[in-house]
């Protein structure tokens, strides 16, 4: 679509976001964000499957994120996509490559996706949405000549895709208002994850679901025990009759006694021959913090984060390698690579029209905060004629040296002999 259709559907596109409050009520929607409900049956299917989990708490989006392992995984995601470098490349020939600088979506991708966010911010909202709903949208607005001018972000809870008779998909979105506007592939950035059906994408909420719900249970439980003083439930016992007055009396000091805070530590007084009998196990006896930690690495496991990188150490994630080093290698390849082609794909096949044009993540960037490493590529890079000093210094920031355009020949050329070309190896004489 031009800038000028967007207006019309009530799509800026050079002034403020576009409402996506999800409180639109007219269209329900399961409560992981992935499908749309439009019939009876969709909405009888919801309720019976629902959110709800046999813990008896509603994991959705916004739940789930209250819970610090599920935040800590998505930020963690969210955060290497947003802070690494993507561009425009160009095939000249089969070996050369240039920076399609001359295109307005460079200019979308690298300063402005919009007039209201960054890049770094569009970037991290979008993986952000894949994580916790399994899509992620965007409206393309293009220019007089098809050049994408701006990404609109839509949410993902006000949008339905289906697919066509022809098999292309079109894309429904719901403003606040009620009404529908109507894109067609070709209008839409969709970026999805891991799909069963290659339409919609999957979200890990929809089979964590159980997991989430515990953990969100046991922080609820924590919650409650902490609210109580950390006392374990019981019963007062007494051989005498008392009277309702009397029994609210008790209740009302025992509640204050275990409430905790400054009652800590305090005597409880029972009276009339009351006896004091504990009726449930505490946190120690039924394992509650062990529980947590497998909470947090069940999470991690299903969001693709090693656990110490959020922080728990328990030595749950020895798999990942027992350095820093090791465990941020193995988060690069089996995670983070996986959301780059997601990202470089959804872009050149969505928003590039030349086949000779791609979108590609600068994965060198990763490595910025370990000097160590990449200074020793640098060298082994000009060592073996990769890059030329020039080059090195072109990606520290750094302006170009006079003479640093030379590429160093490598150490153990291919075919030397060390002798001269134009020298025979000559047979001693006879004597």
């Amino acid at each position: 679509m031009t800038a000028e259709q967007y207006r019309r559907n009530g799509i800026s596109s050079t002034g403020s976001a576009p409402s996506v409050s999800t409180g639109y009520t007219p269209m329900a929607s399961v409560p992981d964000g992935g499908i749309l409900i439009s019939s009876s049956s969709e909405l009888e299917e919801a309720l019976r499957t629902g959110s709800t989990t046999a813990s008896g708490e509603v994991v959705n989006a916004e739940t789930a994120m209250r819970v610090a392992t599920v935040f800590g995984c998505v930020r963690i995601r969210s955060s290497a996509v947003a802070t690494t470098p993507i561009k425009l490349m160009r095939r000249v020939d089969a070996r050369t490559r240039e920076d399609a600088d001359d295109l307005e979506l460079w200019s979308v991708l690298t300063r402005r996706p919009n007039k209201w966010q960054k890049p770094a911010v569009f970037k991290r909202m979008m993986q952000a949405h894949v994580l916790l709903r399994g899509n992620a949208y965007a409206a393309i607005v293009r220019g007089a000549l098809g050049g994408v001018q701006a990404l609109i972000p839509l949410h993902p809870d006000r949008v339905d895709v289906k697919q066509r008779e022809d098999l292309s998909l079109e894309y429904t979105w719901t403003r606040k208002d009620g009404r529908q506007v109507k894109f067609d592939q070709r209008d839409v950035l969709h970026l999805l994850n891991l799909t069963l059906d290659g339409v919609r994408g999957v979200t890990p909420l929809a089979y964590a679901r159980e997991t989430i719900g515990q953990a969100i249970a046991m922080e609820r439980h924590g919650s409650n025990v902490f609210k109580n003083g950390a006392q374990v439930s019981g019963a007062l016992t007494t051989t005498q009759k008392l009277s309702p007055e009397a029994r609210d009396r008790l209740q009302e000091s025992a509640d204050r006694y275990r409430s905790g805070g400054e009652n800590a530590g305090r005597i409880i007084v029972l009276e009339q021959g009351l006896d004091y009998k504990a009726i449930a196990l505490n946190q120690e006896d039924a394992e509650w913090i062990e529980s947590k930690k497998l909470s947090r690495s069940e999470i991690c496991m299903f969001f693709g984060v090693p656990p110490s990188m959020i922080g728990d150490n328990s030595g749950s994630d020895s798999n990942w390698g027992t350095g820093l080093e090791q465990k941020a290698t193995a988060f690069r390849i089996y995670c983070l690579e996986d959301d780059y082609v997601m990202w470089e794909e959804a872009l050149t096949a969505d928003c590039v029209d030349d086949l000779k044009v791609y979108a590609r993540f600068n994965r060198n960037a990763v490595a910025r905060a370990d000097m160590k490493t990449r200074w020793a590529s640098y060298i082994a890079a000009l060592q073996w004629g990769v890059y030329s000093p020039n080059e090195v210094r072109a990606l520290e920031d750094e302006n170009p040296r006079e003479g640093g355009d030379i590429y160093y020949p490598p150490p153990n050329t291919a075919g030397k002999t060390g002798l001269d070309d134009n020298d025979d190896e000559k047979e001693p004489k006879d004597a």
